[in-house]
């Protein structure tokens, strides 16, 4: 069940793209497919929203998204190359003109020296080659508060 904000703010995202003719793409990781579960619970949404991968393990980042290895194993899933790759690979397997990637430590465990639980990383990719990224150190606020403060943001990076 999604809870209203991020229904509202999806049914944004998808009106928005809707009138510009762009569909979009995610690549969640730590969202496990939060921000694509919002923008399906809206009827109609199929005309906007392509597909959602999610990517947990490294595996999936470079089987479904192409992210390079030696990326991962220099940097860690939880950086921002890392988030840049996923969100290029997730508009370069889809009719996406936009994605956002989602990629962080939701807790209670998985931290380690310089990447504390609530640490996460999101890119967008615009077909044509521009990438932003964005880092979030929401803290130590609880799994499902780290999941959901994601996916409101990664919303927001999905409007024009």
């Amino acid at each position: 069940m999604i809870d209203s904000e991020l229904a509202s703010l999806a049914q944004t995202v998808l009106a928005e793209n809707r009138a510009i003719g762009r569909m979009v793409a995610t690549a969640e990781s730590c969202t496990g497919g939060l921000v694509a579960a919002a923008l399906t619970e809206i009827a109609g949404s199929s005309d906007v929203f392509d597909r959602g991968f999610v990517t947990y393990s490294n595996e999936a980042k470079m089987e479904m998204l192409g992210v390079p290895s030696a990326l991962l194993a220099l940097h860690g899933a939880v950086s921002e190359p890392v988030a840049r790759a996923m969100a290029r690979g997730a508009v370069a397997r889809s009719k996406g003109g936009v994605a956002v990637s989602i990629t962080g430590i939701a807790g209670p465990g998985g931290a380690t020296a310089g990447k504390p639980v609530g640490l996460v990383v999101f890119a967008r990719s615009i077909r044509g080659g521009i990438v932003t990224v964005e880092t979030r150190r929401f803290g130590d606020i609880g799994r499902a508060s780290v999941r959901r403060q994601s996916a409101l943001l990664a919303l927001e990076m999905l409007r024009p």
